[in-house]
């Protein structure tokens, strides 16, 4: 016989699992972070269906009342996630850090070119000036560096610095 509480853990795992999955369809959230949240609704349901597991689960860890055990797995669920998410926000900060950097070197190196008589990029429609040395990109910057290789990436006349 089912409990009150065991449909209603067995209806917001359900819905937890269907969310996520929906999120990852519509492209809301990414599939490397789905994972985790998949893999923590799909045991939060296996738990809230097959009672027994849950309870000898709650006999193992010497819990009285079986669907706390539940509100456990859940805690160590958001536990886990919010440790990945802060390696995940630590690794984008150092990338940010980086591309700050070289945004800071790019500006100096044109700074340094426009004062040393280098005549200032074109406008639209104006007088082309000397064509650039053969290799070097579209965006004036160094072949190999980060912007010629985003620059390069990029469609012919969406080519920015």
């Amino acid at each position: 016989m089912t409990s009150p509480v065991q449909v209603l853990a067995i209806f917001v795992s359900a819905f937890l699992l269907l969310l996520v999955l929906d999120l990852v369809r519509r492209r809301k959230l990414r599939e490397e972070y789905s994972l985790i949240w998949i893999a923590c609704a799909g045991a939060l349901l296996i738990l809230s269906i097959w009672r027994d597991l849950l309870d000898a689960v709650a006999r193992w860890l010497d819990v009285y009342y079986p669907p706390a055990v539940l509100l456990l797995i859940l805690i160590l669920f958001v536990f886990v996630a919010c440790l990945h998410f802060s390696v995940v926000v630590s690794r984008q900060r150092a990338q940010i850090e980086r591309l700050v950097e070289d945004h800071a070197i790019l500006a100096a190196r044109v700074a340094t070119e426009n004062q040393a008589g280098s005549p200032p990029h074109q406008a639209a429609g104006s007088e082309p000036g000397p064509a650039p040395h053969p290799g070097t990109p579209a965006d004036g910057s160094a072949p190999g560096s980060p912007v010629a290789a985003r620059s390069a990436a990029l469609p012919p006349g969406r080519q920015t610095a």
